[in-house]
């Protein structure tokens, strides 16, 4: 081990994460008992090479980091970040030695971030001579906005990438960048490209997301419990996704990923396949990714009328992003109409083939009773069992 790291990374955890709604600046809101800055600090000490430390926080919180450190057995200083990002990050780099040559921005938010991807972009630093940035492709279709609130068209995805951190950056490149700012950005490729420098992409992880809000805090909790259990022990989740849908005659029945010839449809923005939306909602919630209404909106002009497949497709791409794959999943379809039992083999096929797991549908009626029972809709209840495959 050199006595002079070459390597830097600056931790910014300086903000006060007012979107978390919590009392405490983000970076010292404990998680499953300790702070997010704890957590984050787990990815450096993992990272191949040794480097030097600096940590950013607000300057009354600057004793508090320290014996948070202390514990981990960290070499690091701890320095009073300013008004803004950029304010912390200057700070961050005045504190470094003179032998450093590439140094990493990262946000303490990004808690989790595996090492490698720390290591991924130091080397890539070094092959390229300039900045490089971890990404991940964009999934989710995205539209522009005119200035009067109306939807342009989509944004080819194939040239987008959702930003994460560290950002790495030569040394001299970063300094001369931030020297010549005259203005503050919320990233520090901005201010490295406002100075005309390039910036390169790497692949970024999944498990890099930012936590803002307190769902994300609920989605950390749900990551440390998982990566800690046992490595013989399973990590399974188990979610319930329920979906109603009434009945459209004008429409063409779809319903658990089959067409139905001569039969009432059902409403929706969609297809309306309350058995496909059911089983998203089973999976997503499993795995603490939302719901079919927050990741596939009816705002959503690519999913106007758009079949059960594409919904299940989608999903099962998230849960495979984050980690998951799916087990089994088991669907009781309350309805009057169709008469489901003659093509229930055909039906859990075909939902098998699309999730890659067994998927068995059963069908029932409520003997008149309710809304189903007056022949007016469907409903589809849904449960799935989920893995984490870290």
């Amino acid at each position: 081990m050199g006595s002079t790291p070459s390597v830097a990374v600056v931790i910014v955890a300086a903000g006060s994460g007012s979107r978390l709604g919590h009392v405490r600046p983000k970076a010292f809101v404990p998680i499953e008992g300790r702070s997010i800055l704890s957590w984050s600090i787990d990815s450096v000490r993992g990272m191949s090479e040794p480097c030097e430390l600096v940590v950013v926080v607000p300057s009354d919180l600057v004793a508090e980091a320290r014996a948070t450190l202390e514990p981990l057995g960290v070499a690091a200083q701890v320095v009073a970040g300013g008004a803004t990002r950029q304010l912390s990050v200057a700070a961050g780099l005045e504190a470094l030695g003179e032998g450093v040559d590439v140094v990493l921005i990262h946000d303490a938010a990004r808690a989790f971030t595996p090492p490698e991807v720390f290591d991924r972009v130091v080397a890539a630093v070094r092959e390229t001579g300039g900045g490089v940035i971890p990404g991940l492709p964009v999934t989710d279709t995205v539209v522009a906005i005119e200035a009067d609130g109306r939807v342009d068209g989509p944004v080819d995805r194939s040239r987008l990438s959702a930003v994460q951190t560290p950002q790495g950056f030569p040394m001299s490149v970063l300094r001369e960048a931030h020297a010549t700012a005259a203005a503050d950005a919320t990233d520090d490729t901005s201010v490295v490209r406002a100075a005309g420098h390039p910036v390169a992409i790497v692949p970024g992880d999944a498990r890099s997301f930012k936590i803002t809000t307190a769902d994300d805090l609920v989605r950390a909790e749900d990551h440390i419990r998982r990566t800690t259990m046992a490595a013989d022990v399973p990590a399974l989740r188990t979610g319930i996704g329920v979906d109603v849908h009434a009945y459209d005659p004008a429409a063409p029945l779809w319903l658990a990923g089959l067409f139905w010839p001569d039969e009432p449809g059902l409403a929706g923005h969609s297809d309306g396949d309350a058995v496909a939306h059911a089983i998203c909602d089973a999976l997503l919630g499993a795995a603490g990714l939302g719901d079919i209404g927050s990741r596939f909106g009816t705002d959503d002009p690519a999913l106007d009328g758009a079949h059960g497949d594409v919904f299940l497709t989608r999903t099962r791409a998230l849960l495979a992003e984050a980690g998951y794959g799916v087990v089994n999943v088991s669907v009781q379809l309350i309805a009057a109409t169709p008469r489901f039992a003659p093509r229930k083999a055909e039906a859990d096929a075909a939902l098998t083939a699309l999730l890659g797991a067994p998927v068995s549908v059963s069908a029932t009626t409520s003997d008149g009773l309710g809304f189903t029972g007056r022949a007016e809709g469907v409903q589809a209840i849904a449960t799935a069992l989920l893995t984490f495959q870290a």
